[in-house]
């Protein structure tokens, strides 16, 4: 049995392409384009602009949807709220709505599991199961914006910091910001995403190329190769001095600024070596730092830093003229905060 597209997979001009050759006009396409993104409908009889038949033939040929809400958690302060989703194999993913005083922030995920095996990461342990598509990873997205629609609030900013490593589902994961940006659809501006990459430079370099006015984020942790590599495995592939080369050439290019996260683990990457080492590293660049305490993860043991060892790391780093911040945590006690994402396939 064929199972049906996820019409979230389609972009306006394959929708156009569809209805021309079900005979039907162009502009019925952008209705029905205008009622996923602007209306959020998600179902075919929401349509109700379109004849009943056309309903019917949208009903017959397309899924208005790949994920299936299985669990939703709340933070303890209510201001983070987890989904888990199975997709139609399984598999499943979480993505996380994180409100702020007046951000509305989405982190989505662009794969089930993760191959870059980062040891302080929950995705990473549990290890890569496959990528999303364009749709499931869009489809997110409309899921929470519809949630906001209901108290009359707006997504505000998109991370792809959730489950997988953005850069090796690159395609997909950038048809997913064109197709969210889109003026004629949902229209959310491209400075309101940030991709998050563990360092895959060639993609990094293709970023670079296309001059996106998407952010970008660098997952660092540490300022030299031998610790590093301990931490995310593909720094032995791609090392330190290559990578700041490739984000050197970010900024020379693009002229804007790259953001390198940091999670503080105590007395193994917030000592004040490491903070030097980092301000030597980056000393000249327009980036910022974004540290954060650890996370904790059953698969590892480290330990989150303390205040006082976070605040000593920041000023050393600003020392140097890098713009520095501790990042408050959010929802870690329903395991929501960053590389805190994980879960099992449903055997069923």
């Amino acid at each position: 049995m064929t199972t049906k597209p996820l019409i979230y997979d389609l972009t306006l001009q394959e929708l156009e392409q569809t209805f021309i050759a079900w005979g039907e006009k162009k502009f019925r396409a952008k209705q029905v384009w205008d009622g996923l993104y602007r209306q959020l409908w998600n179902t075919p009889a929401q349509f109700t602009n379109l004849s009943k038949g056309l309903r019917t033939k949208l009903d017959e040929h397309f899924r208005f949807s790949a994920l299936e809400e299985a669990t939703v958690l709340y933070s303890s302060d209510k201001h983070t709220r987890k989904t888990m989703f199975y997709l139609p194999d399984r598999q499943a993913i979480e993505a996380v709505l994180m409100r702020y005083d007046k951000r509305r922030t989405l982190c989505i995920s662009t794969q089930a599991g993760c191959a870059m095996g980062c040891v302080f990461c929950a995705t990473g342990q549990m290890g890569f199961r496959r990528n999303l598509t364009s749709g499931e990873i869009v489809e997110q997205v409309m899921y929470y914006a519809r949630i906001l629609q209901e108290g009359d609030e707006k997504v505000t900013n998109i991370v792809m910091m959730g489950m997988g490593e953005p850069f090796h589902n690159y395609d997909a994961t950038m048809e997913a910001i064109d197709r969210l940006h889109d003026p004629t659809g949902y229209n959310l501006g491209a400075r309101r995403f940030t991709i998050s990459t563990v360092g895959l430079i060639p993609a990094i370099r293709r970023f670079t190329k296309e001059m996106s006015q998407v952010n970008l984020a660098i997952s660092l942790h540490a300022a030299d190769d031998e610790l590093r590599a301990s931490m995310l495995p593909i720094n032995q592939r791609y090392p330190i001095a290559d990578l700041i080369a490739a984000c050197r050439d970010y900024v020379d290019t693009t002229g804007r600024r790259v953001t390198f996260e940091w999670a503080l683990v105590n007395d193994v990457n917030d000592t004040p070596e490491q903070a030097h080492a980092l301000g030597k590293l980056l000393k000249g660049m327009i980036c910022h730092v974004n540290a954060i305490p650890l996370n904790p993860t059953t698969g590892y043991d480290g330990a989150e830093t303390t205040r006082e060892r976070a605040n000593t790391f920041k000023a050393i780093v600003e020392s140097y003229g890098i713009s520095c911040t501790i990042r408050t945590r959010r929802g870690i006690d329903i395991q929501a905060g960053c590389g805190q994402l994980a879960i099992e396939a449903d055997p069923a």
